[in-house]
Order: C-alpha cells, then sequence, then structure tokens
C-alpha cells in the first residue's frame, strides 16, 4: 500500500526541478561551443585531419544521447516506484561528477588515443544520467503546479535548458576574449567544465531538501492524450504507443533546436568562415530568442492549447529556415538583421519548446509519467539531436551544401505536424491522469 507522503509547494519543486537542468543543459552548451577545441585536444593526432576530428567529436557528443533512453528507462522506474527525489538526486550526482572529470581529463598529447575514448565513456555517463533527469524534473513541475498553469510550470524545464546554454555559450564567448588562442587550447577551455562541480552542489543542495512524492499507486489508465485508441493488450501496449506517438510530436523541437542552438558555431566557421568569437556570439543571440520565447508560449498554451503554439512554431520552421540561412549566408546583409534573424531562429524553437514538457506530461498516467515522458523525449533527442551535428556536418562536407542545416530542421518540422494534429484542442484542460 503507498505511504501517504507530504507534496513538495510549487515554488520550492519548481527551484529543485529546474536547477538540475541548469546543470545538464549548461555543460551540453559548453561542449558543443567548445567543439573544435575538443576536437584539437581529443582527437587530432599531429597532422590529423581537422575535419575529421570535428566528426569524432560530434560521434561522441551523439553516442553520449543513445545513453540517454537507457537512463530514462533505469532512472524513470526509481522515479515512478520510489519517487521523484531519489531519481532526482542520483541523476545530478552522476552528471556533475562526469562533467567535472572531463574538465581533468588529458589529452591526446599526453596519454595518446586513451584520451578520446575516456572522453567517450564520461560522455556517456553523463547522457545516462541526462535520460533520468527530464522525466523526474518535469514530473515533478507539472504535477506540483497549480491549476492551469501546467504548460507554465512545465516550462521553465525549457527555460532553464535556454540559460544552461546561454552560460555555456557566455562563458566561453569571455574565455575567447579574455585569453589567448594557445592558452585557450591548453587550459582554458577546462574551466567551464571544472565549474559543474559547485553547481552540481548547489543542485543537489536544492534536490535533498524536497519532500519525497512517491507517487500514489492506481488502476490502470489510458496512456495517450489523443484520439481514442484501440483496446491495450497485457504488458502496457498503450504506453509504448504513446511513447511512440511523443516522439513523432517533439521531433521538431528536438531536431530544429539543437540545429539553431547548439550545432551552429561550428557550422558557422567551418561553411562560413566566420572566427571562434564571431560563432559564439551567434550563438548566443540564437539563445536569448530562445529564452525569451519559452515562458510566455508555455502560459499561452495554458489558454488556447499545446497544439495551436506548437503547431505554429513547427510551421514556421518549415517555411523561414532555408530563406534564414540564406540571408545569414549574404554578406550584404547587415549585422542587426543578422542578430534579428538569429533571435527569430530560437523564438521560433522557443514555440516548440514551452509547451512540450506538459504535453508530454499529459499523455501518460501518474504511474508510468516519468518513464513514459522521459523515454519519448530521450528517443527524440538521441536520434533528432544527438546526431544533428554529426549528420549536419558530415553532409555538408560531402555534398558541399550548406543548405543542410536548414533542410534537416525543416524536414524534421514537417514530419511532426501530423503528429501533432492529433492532439485535442482541450487536452491542456484535463486533469493529469
Amino acid at each position: 500500500m503507498p505511504v501517504p507522503v507530504r507534496r513538495p509547494s510549487a515554488r520550492h519543486a519548481l527551484v529543485a526541478g529546474s536547477v538540475g537542468n541548469f546543470v545538464e543543459w549548461y555543460e551540453f552548451g559548453v561542449y558543443g561551443s567548445f567543439a573544435t577545441v575538443i576536437a584539437a585536444r581529443f582527437f587530432t593526432p599531429d597532422g590529423g585531419d581537422r575535419a575529421q576530428a570535428l566528426i569524432a567529436t560530434y560521434a561522441a557528443f551523439a553516442l553520449a544521447f543513445f545513453f540517454r533512453p537507457l537512463g530514462a528507462l533505469l532512472f524513470g522506474r526509481l522515479a515512478d516506484r520510489a519517487g521523484r527525489r531519489p531519481a532526482l538526486v542520483l541523476a545530478v550526482c552522476l552528471m556533475s561528477g562526469a562533467t567535472a572529470l572531463i574538465g581533468v581529463l588529458p589529452a591526446y598529447s599526453a596519454i595518446g588515443a586513451l584520451a578520446p575514448w575516456l572522453l567517450t565513456l564520461l560522455r556517456s555517463v553523463q547522457g545516462l544520467s541526462a535520460g533520468g533527469e527530464f522525466g523526474g524534473a518535469v514530473s515533478l513541475l507539472t504535477e506540483t503546479a497549480p491549476a492551469g498553469r501546467r504548460g507554465r510550470h512545465g516550462a521553465w524545464q525549457s527555460f532553464t535548458v535556454a540559460l544552461g546554454l546561454l552560460t555555456g555559450a557566455g562563458l566561453a564567448a569571455a574565455l575567447a576574449t579574455l585569453l589567448s588562442e594557445s592558452a585557450l587550447y591548453a587550459w582554458g577551455w577546462r574551466i567551464p567544465f571544472l565549474l559543474a562541480l559547485p553547481l552540481g552542489a548547489v543542485a543537489l543542495w536544492l534536490r535533498l531538501r524536497l519532500p519525497e512524492s512517491a507517487p500514489p499507486a492506481g488502476p490502470a489508465t489510458p496512456d495517450i492524450a489523443g484520439p481514442p485508441a484501440p483496446p491495450r493488450a497485457p504488458g502496457g501496449t498503450g504506453t509504448v504507443g504513446a511513447v511512440v506517438l511523443g516522439v513523432g510530436r517533439i521531433m521538431g523541437w528536438s531536431a530544429a533546436g539543437y540545429t539553431f542552438l547548439v550545432v551552429l558555431p561550428s557550422y558557422l566557421q567551418a561553411t562560413l568562415g566566420t572566427t571562434f568569437q564571431q560563432a559564439l556570439a551567434a550563438t548566443f543571440v540564437a539563445n536569448l530568442g530562445f529564452a525569451a520565447a519559452i515562458l510566455p508560449a508555455g502560459a499561452l498554451s495554458d489558454r488556447v492549447g499545446r497544439r495551436a503554439v506548437m503547431l505554429t512554431g513547427s510551421a514556421l520552421v518549415v517555411l523561414t529556415a532555408v530563406p534564414l540561412l540564406h540571408l545569414l549566408r549574404d554578406p550584404g546583409t547587415s549585422v542587426a538583421v543578422k542578430a534579428a534573424l538569429l533571435a527569430a531562429a530560437g523564438a521560433m524553437i522557443g514555440l516548440l519548446a514551452g509547451p512540450g514538457p506538459a504535453l508530454l506530461a499529459e499523455m501518460f498516467p501518474t504511474r508510468v509519467r516519468s518513464t513514459g515522458l522521459g523515454l519519448a523525449y530521450a528517443l527524440s533527442n538521441a536520434v533528432f539531436s544527438g546526431c544533428a551535428g554529426l549528420i549536419v556536418t558530415a553532409l555538408v562536407r560531402h555534398t558541399g551544401n550548406p543548405d543542410i542545416p536548414a533542410y534537416y530542421a525543416a524536414g524534421a518540422c514537417a514530419l511532426a505536424i501530423p503528429a501533432l494534429l492529433t492532439l485535442r484542442p482541450d487536452d491542456h484542460l484535463r486533469p493529469l491522469r
């Protein structure tokens, strides 16, 4: 029989649930911002192919994402059975420890071929913990949200993602400006990774102070928020169907978000010949637009529905991705216009990321919510986010077509639209099951 537990307050849950996401995405932002530096330090022997090294760097990036579904299953079951707090505490400990170890990892010049293998191992540990972070945090945020505010509270998960990316990109830009190139490549790049340790300690302290919030047991309920589903076979095929549908609904968010917010710095350097500082500045502006749109989009979805807001964001990416990239490449486009375009690209992703967490939470009942939504998010990110840098860099290199990033983002959003159309307009008004 379930033991009665004291539920955390909405404000306490909001802070504790969001802070781990900030640490996670701060680290991912740093890795993306320093991709060219990491390629040189860990994947490039003397005289090696720098383009091939960058692809190897993104391969390690992608591999970490493929550990996220496993993390979603392991941590999700822990959160659904023992409560949200134990899973969130364990996730932030693993995440912060692995990030700090990257900051002290010897480079290729010191330990040879062992360096990229150790880096990949640490990225895999991070992927495992990150896979469990999302499900527990979003479940906590949406389950404790006041009536009519699930979209707004769930959007804080995405907002802290944006803050993490902004902090990572901003710190990388500051170090690139303050340090010489030789100092940056020698030791400066390690500073942002080491900072994850004190950040993780703060996140751990906040989460340890959470009251336990073990989910109540309950009868089986339909698992898909959408058109009437066929009867479920024993074994939970309804949950499996909801996970697949969830992947389809957020694949545009995953692909377009990583293309414009994470992969952009290395793409601009490799394809358009911009400097490291200019590429980081571009990413910072795009993430500003992303951050500015998330909370309003989440709040708007509480009024007009998740479907309307996310369909609008997907359609905008489909229609504008290619023209936007053309304008960025046009030497006649002013710096001010380019900045506005980058901010607009980020804002379009914000329209998807704001309602996205609440959309996923509303698809699953309490008894499997953390596992189900975490697995849907992890699978979508493994396929469409983790592979974004690898796919885009490799295709641009082999085809010479600089429009590949736009095609990738627009194509994923186009494929997501039919899945989003299966949402009921009033899903945001229904109570969580």
